[in-house]
């Protein structure tokens, strides 16, 4: 019986054993074929399990991922951590109610905002793939800047790679189509990458908006559920990695080479920061407080002191913050009152207080609208003008305006009310921060003063002119300073002239008025207007200048003389002011023969000067070049930068196009409550003159050296292709601690360049710790959006030449 026992419980237990090894085999064959079959595919993650276990199938996972290469992380769209170089699940710093996945309560909410977010992920998704890089205006001819540098060209593979961070440290997931999909859609990107290479318009995958509804879940995790569009990140389905090295000599490159490289870059872009020590401090211009040049100046009688001196060296510290600094006040508010602690200085308040300048009210600086010569307010001067010269049309007829000696450029500010652009310029200090304070009320306006050297414009491109008692001795020199104006202004274009000789009676302002008188007459300047606001007892006088050159030939003394035919009235880079006149042309194709077409519409017309036998910027005829720029930024603008790479616009106001070519980008944000100063670089082609037949506006800028601007005057800066071209001609640290010295703390930065740049300034950035907002790749082409922070660093540099 004993034994009979013993033998069933010993077929029992080896029954149970037999059981057992099936189970633990269909078990292990079961997770075997999961783990295959999600190779390519992360679940969304289930609030049910712990995290415990959840970290260690992302471990396992990540260990099979790291084996597929380069082509299937493409596929699969990974997100990972920068910082740490793992993937990772962790959320980073979005909002608590987003981390805690779905509940009973919120799996009703995401099933209502499903359409929503699928109608959004699917239109950043078409963005991002389509916008990435301007193939629609590509030279595929290789013309370029100056005829002489090409295009960034694909050397890597053709995955597309985005990757968003948003506390600085990276928040990432990693997800992917099943194995069905996979196939097709690696086929169709291929057939995608060989039609882009055929086709001048840009193409998107249609395979990649095709998202399941468990992506879709899986985002709603990741967004902000009370962030509207404008501040939504793209999510883990179109994200990736970015910094790949490029491939060279085929289809791979070696780990020689990519180390080698890696390496190097990270050694150039290690960079021990420091703050600047000088005298200006805060407010700190490199070009403008060159203490040294300065000093060594041997005459100031025409504000030589006053112009750019820069020094040899661009510096490569910090500009330190103003104690108390807080975020600027928001258009249109700013343009009543700014934070006082952000520009500290009330010596203005004293002496103009009585004008309306400027005044102290709590820890405000209040702005009335007035000025000099308009103490009750701009409003009511500007359409005094208007009534006085009909011609005038403000906003339609005249739409760009160059306003000298500003002031805080309220005259400017409430041009913005009749549709005006006006570009307001005053020295620095001649009354202390006037400049600073502009530009922190969001009104267009730069440091410069009328002394040695021409104005950093083009020829011929301002409708208007005004000077409202700006105390420019026009009359001097044989009115030198006088005839620059002449050269800026458009033929048939007007100078306003708001000042004491116009009105007032004493001996000296009679004088002035009769040597400005014979100056204008001589210069066909005609007198169309002279009248007296009695509410501000002020007088305006208004001149036209002649749209042919009859008069000058009727002249009985040649004084001021003409320009030699040599002379190119659009050469402006610190060339030395002349007295001489340029003739007005009058061929019907050449630019100034005509006025433009009113505003708005003269924003989206080609110049009629734009020829189709002259090679655009991109290497198609100049008028189809000029089309499409403007139809790819409006793309880029619309499907991108509004929606998808979390920019509030509400809080932008002051913008700048680092590289701007026809003016495509600023014309994209006409509807915005924005403006935007359109740069082009000296060794650039020459397109301002288009930017400012638009109806827009800009400047001549050599970006290795300091911009004339205060610190902290923009809230966003674009730099489309514009760093892989400066750092070939000077050091790339240098126009990165430019960039920061411009920009706002909190303000944006967009770029736009190949892979290689765009990893050297996230690395550079990064160090001065900003935040990575969104980074994106493909074909060799990034995209990357990051913040200013507050950060300032604790050690300082002394810069002996900016030391009074």
């Amino acid at each position: 019986m004993a034994i009979g026992k013993y033998s069933r419980v010993d077929n029992r237990r080896s029954s149970y054993c037999s059981t057992v090894t099936i189970v633990v085999f269909v078990a292990l064959c079961l997770v075997g074929l999961w783990m295959m079959m999600t190779s390519s595919v992360v679940p969304v993650q289930n609030v049910d399990v712990p995290q415990e276990e959840n970290n260690e199938v992302k471990e396992q996972i990540t260990k099979k991922i790291k084996k597929e290469g380069n082509d299937e992380l493409s596929n699969d769209k990974a997100m990972y951590s920068k910082d740490n170089g793992q993937f990772d699940d962790n959320p980073g710093d979005l909002p608590e109610d987003v981390t805690k996945g779905e509940s009973s309560d919120s799996g009703s909410q995401n099933e209502e905002k499903q359409d929503e977010n699928s109608k959004f992920q699917t239109q950043l998704k078409e963005s991002l793939e389509e916008e990435i890089k301007p193939e629609d205006v590509e030279n595929k001819n290789g013309v370029e800047e100056s005829n002489s540098e090409s295009e960034t060209k694909n050397e890597g593979g053709d995955g597309d790679t985005t990757s968003q961070d948003e506390s600085g440290e990276g928040s990432e997931e990693k997800k992917g189509d099943s194995d069905d999909n996979e196939k097709p859609n690696s086929e169709e990107s291929e057939k995608n990458v060989e039609e882009n290479e055929s086709k001048i318009e840009e193409k998107v995958d249609p395979n990649d908006s095709n998202e399941t509804s468990s992506d879709l879940d899986e985002k709603d995790q990741t967004m902000p559920k009370d962030q509207n569009q404008t501040e939504v990140f793209p999510s883990g389905a179109q994200s990736e990695l970015l910094k790949e090295t490029t491939t060279q000599n085929g289809a791979f490159s070696t780990q020689a080479a990519e180390s080698k490289n890696e390496k190097a870059s990270q050694q150039s872009t290690q960079v021990n920061w420091k703050l600047c020590n000088v005298t200006a401090g805060p407010d700190y211009i490199p070009c403008l407080d060159n203490m040294q040049a300065i000093k060594s100046l041997t005459s100031t009688k025409h504000y030589e002191h006053r112009e750019r001196h820069c020094p040899e060296k661009p510096p490569t510290c910090l500009v330190s913050l103003p104690e108390g600094y807080k975020r600027s006040v928001e258009w249109p508010n700013s343009r009543e009152k700014i934070w006082y602690y952000n520009v500290p200085h009330t010596k203005l308040a004293q002496v103009k207080g009585h004008q309306n300048w400027v005044k102290l009210t709590g820890e405000y600086l209040t702005f009335p609208g007035g000025g000099t010569q308009f103490k009750h307010g701009a409003l009511h001067y500007i359409d005094f003008i208007q009534e006085s010269v009909p011609d005038i049309a403000w906003g339609k007829q005249t739409r760009v305006i160059l306003d000298v000696g500003c002031g805080v450029a309220s005259f400017g500010g409430f041009l913005f009310d009749r549709g005006v652009l006006a570009m307001s310029l005053a020295p620095k200090d001649e009354h202390e921060a006037q400049v600073q304070f502009a530009l922190e009320r969001g009104i267009p306006a730069i440091s410069a003063v009328m002394g040695t050297t021409r104005l950093p414009f083009p020829g011929q491109v301002f409708d208007a002119v005004h000077c409202a008692r700006c105390r420019v001795p026009w009359h001097i020199e044989g009115g030198k300073l006088l005839l620059e104006l002449n050269r800026v202004l458009r033929p048939g274009g007007l100078f306003v002239w708001s000042a004491t000789p116009v009105y007032q009676k004493l001996d000296e302002d009679v004088q002035i008025w009769n040597e400005m008188s014979k100056l204008t007459k001589a210069m066909c300047w005609e007198l169309i207007s002279i009248n007296k606001d009695t509410l501000n007892g002020v007088g305006v006088a208004t001149y036209r200048k002649p749209t042919t050159n009859k008069c000058y030939k009727k002249r009985g003394t040649p004084e001021p003389p003409l320009c030699a035919n040599s002379d190119d009235p659009n050469a402006a880079w610190y060339i030395p002011l002349r007295v001489c006149m340029h003739k007005v042309p009058t061929e019907s194709e050449v630019r100034g023969s005509q006025w433009p077409e009113q505003w708005p519409e003269r924003l989206e017309k080609t110049p009629y000067w734009l020829l189709s036998t002259q090679t655009g910027v991109y290497g198609k005829p100049a008028p189809e070049d000029f089309a499409a720029d403007y139809k790819h930024w409006k793309r880029v603008v619309s499907k991108s930068y509004l929606t998808g790479i979390g920019i509030d616009w509400k809080t932008v106001r002051n913008v700048m196009d680092m590289r701007s070519v026809y003016g495509g980008f600023a014309a994209a944000l006409k509807d915005l409550s924005i403006w935007v100063m359109n740069v082009v670089s000296v060794d650039a082609p020459d397109t301002l003159p288009i930017i400012y037949e638009r109806g827009l506006f800009g400047i001549y800028h050599d970006w290795c050296e300091s911009f004339s601007t205060y610190p902290r005057t923009y809230d966003l800066l674009h730099a489309d292709h514009l760093f892989s071209k400066v750092k070939t001609k000077c050091k790339l640290e240098a126009v990165v601690a430019e960039v920061d010295r411009i920009l706002r703390p909190e303000g944006k930065l967009i770029v736009r360049d190949d892979v290689e740049t765009i990893s050297q300034l996230e690395r550079m950035l990064r160090s001065m710790q900003w935040e990575v907002r969104l980074t994106y790749s493909k074909d060799n082409e990034g995209l990357l959006c990051i913040q200013k922070s507050m950060w300032r660093p604790a050690e300082s540099e002394t810069l002996t030449y900016a030391i009074a």
